[in-house]
Protein backbone atom coordinates (compact mmCIF):
# COMPACT_ATOMS: atom_id res chain seq x y z
CA UNK A 1 0.00 0.00 0.00
CA UNK A 2 2.98 2.04 -0.36
CA UNK A 3 2.96 5.15 2.23
CA UNK A 4 0.08 4.64 3.74
CA UNK A 5 -1.23 3.15 7.01
CA UNK A 6 -4.55 1.47 8.66
CA UNK A 7 -6.21 4.42 10.81
CA UNK A 8 -9.38 2.67 11.41
CA UNK A 9 -7.65 -0.27 13.91
CA UNK A 10 -4.21 2.42 15.46
CA UNK A 11 -5.09 6.18 15.92
CA UNK A 12 -1.70 6.67 16.15
CA UNK A 13 -2.13 10.23 16.02
CA UNK A 14 -3.27 10.34 19.45
CA UNK A 15 -1.06 8.41 21.66
CA UNK A 16 1.05 9.64 23.79
CA UNK A 17 1.16 13.47 22.87
CA UNK A 18 2.91 15.40 25.32
CA UNK A 19 1.51 18.13 27.67
CA UNK A 20 2.46 20.75 25.18
CA UNK A 21 1.43 19.38 22.38
CA UNK A 22 -1.90 20.66 20.38
CA UNK A 23 -4.00 19.76 17.44
CA UNK A 24 -5.53 23.21 15.45
CA UNK A 25 -8.24 23.11 12.64
CA UNK A 26 -8.16 26.57 11.30
CA UNK A 27 -5.94 29.50 10.45
CA UNK A 28 -7.66 31.44 13.61
CA UNK A 29 -7.08 28.35 16.19
CA UNK A 30 -3.02 28.35 14.82
CA UNK A 31 -2.87 32.38 15.52
CA UNK A 32 -4.36 31.75 19.16
CA UNK A 33 -1.94 29.34 19.34
CA UNK A 34 0.92 31.71 18.35
CA UNK A 35 0.34 34.46 20.06
CA UNK A 36 -0.56 33.07 23.25
CA UNK A 37 2.95 31.53 23.02
CA UNK A 38 5.42 34.19 21.69
CA UNK A 39 7.70 33.67 24.35
CA UNK A 40 7.93 30.38 23.16
CA UNK A 41 9.05 28.09 20.12
CA UNK A 42 6.57 26.96 18.22
CA UNK A 43 7.18 23.76 15.68
CA UNK A 44 4.07 23.06 13.52
CA UNK A 45 3.88 19.80 12.92
CA UNK A 46 1.85 19.25 9.40
CA UNK A 47 0.65 15.07 9.22
CA UNK A 48 -1.60 12.52 7.75
CA UNK A 49 -3.06 9.88 9.30
CA UNK A 50 -2.46 7.89 6.71
CA UNK A 51 1.01 8.34 5.90
CA UNK A 52 3.22 5.98 7.35
CA UNK A 53 6.69 8.16 7.92
CA UNK A 54 4.30 10.66 10.32
CA UNK A 55 3.25 7.60 11.88
CA UNK A 56 7.31 6.19 12.17
CA UNK A 57 8.15 9.95 13.49
CA UNK A 58 5.01 10.57 15.84
CA UNK A 59 6.90 8.75 18.99
CA UNK A 60 10.25 10.55 18.34
CA UNK A 61 8.43 13.74 18.01
CA UNK A 62 6.52 13.20 21.60
CA UNK A 63 9.71 12.72 22.77
CA UNK A 64 11.23 15.80 21.60
CA UNK A 65 8.38 17.71 22.93
CA UNK A 66 8.15 16.35 26.28
CA UNK A 67 12.32 16.98 26.53
CA UNK A 68 11.47 20.52 25.71
CA UNK A 69 8.15 21.60 27.26
CA UNK A 70 9.43 24.43 29.17
CA UNK A 71 9.80 26.69 26.23
CA UNK A 72 8.65 24.99 22.94
CA UNK A 73 5.25 24.13 22.11
CA UNK A 74 4.13 21.48 18.97
CA UNK A 75 1.45 22.33 16.98
CA UNK A 76 -0.38 19.43 15.05
CA UNK A 77 -2.19 20.03 11.44
CA UNK A 78 -3.70 16.74 9.96
CA UNK A 79 -3.32 17.51 6.46
CA UNK A 80 -6.57 15.80 5.30
CA UNK A 81 -8.84 18.03 7.62
CA UNK A 82 -7.16 20.89 6.61
CA UNK A 83 -6.53 21.07 3.20
CA UNK A 84 -6.64 24.64 2.47
CA UNK A 85 -4.33 25.70 5.15
CA UNK A 86 -1.73 23.40 4.86
CA UNK A 87 -1.56 24.61 0.73
CA UNK A 88 -1.72 28.00 2.10
CA UNK A 89 0.78 27.31 4.23
CA UNK A 90 2.87 25.67 1.44
CA UNK A 91 2.84 22.25 2.65
CA UNK A 92 3.96 20.07 -0.61
CA UNK A 93 5.60 17.01 1.53
CA UNK A 94 4.45 14.78 4.35
CA UNK A 95 5.66 15.03 7.14
CA UNK A 96 6.39 19.03 7.28
CA UNK A 97 7.40 21.16 9.80
CA UNK A 98 7.40 25.12 10.45
CA UNK A 99 9.05 26.78 13.29
CA UNK A 100 7.76 30.30 14.46
CA UNK A 101 9.38 32.64 16.72
CA UNK A 102 7.01 35.55 18.10
CA UNK A 103 7.81 38.65 16.24
CA UNK A 104 10.07 37.01 14.00
CA UNK A 105 7.34 34.95 12.46
CA UNK A 106 8.23 31.71 10.23
CA UNK A 107 12.25 31.00 11.18
CA UNK A 108 12.58 27.46 9.71
CA UNK A 109 10.27 25.02 7.52
CA UNK A 110 11.30 21.91 6.32
CA UNK A 111 10.62 18.23 5.79
CA UNK A 112 12.09 15.29 7.85
CA UNK A 113 11.24 11.83 8.32
CA UNK A 114 12.67 9.22 10.81
CA UNK A 115 15.69 9.10 9.12
CA UNK A 116 16.09 13.14 9.77
CA UNK A 117 14.65 13.48 13.09
CA UNK A 118 18.08 15.51 13.77
CA UNK A 119 16.94 18.40 12.10
CA UNK A 120 14.16 18.87 14.05
CA UNK A 121 16.36 19.12 17.03
CA UNK A 122 18.77 21.18 15.43
CA UNK A 123 15.56 23.71 14.71
CA UNK A 124 14.86 23.67 17.80
CA UNK A 125 18.30 24.25 19.21
CA UNK A 126 18.47 27.35 16.89
CA UNK A 127 15.98 29.06 17.47
CA UNK A 128 14.46 28.25 20.85
CA UNK A 129 14.55 31.05 23.46
CA UNK A 130 18.09 31.47 24.13
CA UNK A 131 19.18 29.03 21.51
CA UNK A 132 22.50 29.56 18.85
CA UNK A 133 20.31 32.46 17.46
CA UNK A 134 19.82 34.27 20.58
CA UNK A 135 23.88 33.79 21.70
CA UNK A 136 25.76 33.22 18.45
CA UNK A 137 26.22 36.27 16.67
CA UNK A 138 27.75 34.90 13.35
CA UNK A 139 24.23 32.96 12.95
CA UNK A 140 21.81 35.89 14.19
CA UNK A 141 23.77 37.95 11.25
CA UNK A 142 22.85 35.43 8.38
CA UNK A 143 18.71 35.23 9.92
CA UNK A 144 16.95 34.14 8.23
CA UNK A 145 19.18 32.01 6.48
CA UNK A 146 18.20 30.76 3.12
CA UNK A 147 19.15 26.73 3.54
CA UNK A 148 16.81 27.30 6.79
CA UNK A 149 13.74 29.48 5.90
CA UNK A 150 11.96 28.34 2.93
CA UNK A 151 9.89 30.51 0.58
CA UNK A 152 5.61 28.91 0.99
CA UNK A 153 4.91 29.95 -2.67
CA UNK A 154 6.74 31.66 -5.41
CA UNK A 155 4.99 33.57 -8.46
CA UNK A 156 7.20 31.09 -10.77
CA UNK A 157 5.54 28.07 -9.23
CA UNK A 158 2.71 26.10 -10.62
CA UNK A 159 0.11 25.93 -8.02
CA UNK A 160 -0.12 22.78 -6.33
CA UNK A 161 -3.94 22.26 -6.94
CA UNK A 162 -5.21 19.23 -6.03
CA UNK A 163 -2.31 16.98 -5.56
CA UNK A 164 -1.67 15.25 -2.29
CA UNK A 165 1.81 15.55 -0.64
CA UNK A 166 4.16 13.27 -1.04
CA UNK A 167 5.28 11.58 1.89
CA UNK A 168 9.09 12.58 2.85
CA UNK A 169 11.95 10.14 2.17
Amino acid sequence: MGGRVDTKSDPWWTKNNASNMTEVHSMDELLQVLQANADKLVVVDFYARWCAACRALHPKLCKIAEENAHDVVVVKIEFDDNKDLCRGLGVRVLPYFQLYRGERGKVAAFSASISKVARIREGIAEHRPGGTYDTDPATAAGWPAADVAEKSSSEDEEPAGEREPAPAR
